[in-house]
């Protein structure tokens, strides 16, 4: 008999004995009738309970209690701080979660086991399937993978227990992060780096192959550059002849020398060719030439009777300095007086002076 009988049994034994009780009161039973009340509510039980027990033979007390008890609850167990292999060599997942697990109806000759080993292998097995095929530079992608991937309870290889994980955390040491942030720093450097590089590249090829190519294709870019103003590139004609010289390390040429020439406000080679006759050196002429620009400066000009006397006067210094063909091609070009007669010259200077 249960406990649960047993406390019915006895409830209804008192209260029969009130009942009876109220009966006997109102119904003015006999003294000898209380006595015999008595003595059946304690042997009517009794009797019940010895039939009861040599009814239920062999079976457990509790075999009821059993039958009705509710299934076995999922257990759990947390996990921390588990290496977990990468796709890259000597950069590992640090793995963390909370393993849940429920067992399968299994025979009474099963071995005993610990149900959380079994499950936290189960749930590390599955776990490092997928990260050993992810990259660990993106650690927080892979938990949320993970968190799908093993938020399902599923039968690990013994078939005793169903596992699953949740609160999920994955991520990489503190070290190995740093390490990858640093990469992916110089990586982007260096993708900057080689696009300034092409840029570069790209603008002198197209300089040097295209726009430098001769002072043709200079003078086409440099119109297109300015709206086709043909004034300002041929004042400017000069100056891409020489960067198309010195683009392509060629000499400029001959063609353009005296144009640059002339845009510099140097003297031509025809100048030279006029200022400079064959019949005299060159130092001498030039002497000559500075003398009469000097004498023109001072208001001495052509016709002046005082131009070809002075001209004299520094033919004399010169000569006594032993520029003697300087002196006399002076003396030739001014025709002064004073050449005619080599004896007066003195009286000249004196005359000049005063």
């Amino acid at each position: 008999m249960t406990t649960a009988r047993k406390t019915t049994t006895v409830f209804l034994t008192v209260l029969s004995a009130l009942l009876l009780s109220i009966v006997g009161l109102t119904q003015r039973w006999p003294a000898w009738a209380w006595p015999l009340l008595a003595v059946l509510l304690l042997v009517v039980p009794a009797t019940v309970f010895r039939v009861a027990a040599t009814r239920r033979g062999t079976v457990p007390v509790a075999f009821e209690e059993q039958l009705t008890a509710a299934p076995v609850e999922r257990t759990e167990h947390r996990v921390s701080r588990v290496v977990l292999p990468s796709k890259w060599s000597d950069y590992d997942f640090v793995f963390s979660a909370t393993v849940r697990w429920c067992l399968v109806d299994a025979p009474a000759s099963a071995p005993v086991l610990n149900p959380a080993g079994l499950a936290v292998d189960a749930v590390l097995k599955r776990a490092r399937a997928i990260t050993e095929q992810r990259e660990p530079v993106r650690a927080s992608l892979v938990e949320q993978e993970l968190s799908g991937a093993l938020s399902r309870m599923m039968p690990e290889s013994t078939g005793h227990l169903h596992a699953m994980a949740e609160n999920i955390q994955l991520v990489l040491a503190q070290q190995d992060q740093e390490r990858l942030d640093k990469l992916a720093d110089v990586r982007k450097d260096e993708e900057v780096w080689v696009h300034q590089r092409k840029y570069e590249q790209s603008r002198r090829r197209y300089l040097g192959e295209d726009v430098l190519k001769d002072t043709g294709s200079a003078v086409v870019w440099w119109l297109a550059r300015n709206d086709e103003h043909v004034e300002r590139t041929v004042n400017d004609l000069a100056l891409l002849a020489q960067l198309t010289s010195a683009a392509n390390d060629t000499d400029i040429p001959e063609r353009l020398q005296d144009l640059i020439s002339q845009q510099a406000g140097e003297p031509t080679t025809s100048d030279v060719a006029e200022a400079d006759p064959p019949s005299a050196p060159q130092g001498r002429g030039t002497a000559t030439a500075h003398l009469s620009d000097f004498l023109d400066s001072i208001g001495f000009t052509d016709g002046d009777v005082r131009r070809p006397m002075l001209a004299a006067q520094i033919a004399g210094l010169i000569k006594e300095q032993g520029r003697v063909e300087t002196a006399e091609d002076i003396q030739t070009h001014f025709d002064p007086p004073a050449s005619l007669a080599p004896d007066d010259e003195a009286p000249a200077s004196g005359s000049v002076h005063a």
